[in-house]
């Protein structure tokens, strides 16, 4: 019984797999460079408010000296 409902789950795997649609090489690519620009974006948008955060605590802090 067990074997049986491996196999089934492999079959249906093996169906499903044929039913995969890939993407044109263009909207491959295109697909990759809005991806490379929005973890760049990101990123940048991450290190402007990471040192304008680093930059108030540290003047907060230092207002009592």
């Amino acid at each position: 019984m067990k074997q049986t409902k491996v196999y089934k789950f492999f079959d249906q795997v093996r169906q499903e797999a044929k039913k995969v649609v890939w993407p044109e090489r263009k909207e491959l690519i295109t697909s990759v460079v809005v991806v490379i620009i929005a973890v760049f974006l990101f990123s940048l948008a991450s290190l402007i408010l990471d040192y304008g955060i680093h930059n108030m605590i540290r003047f907060f802090l230092n207002i009592g000296k």
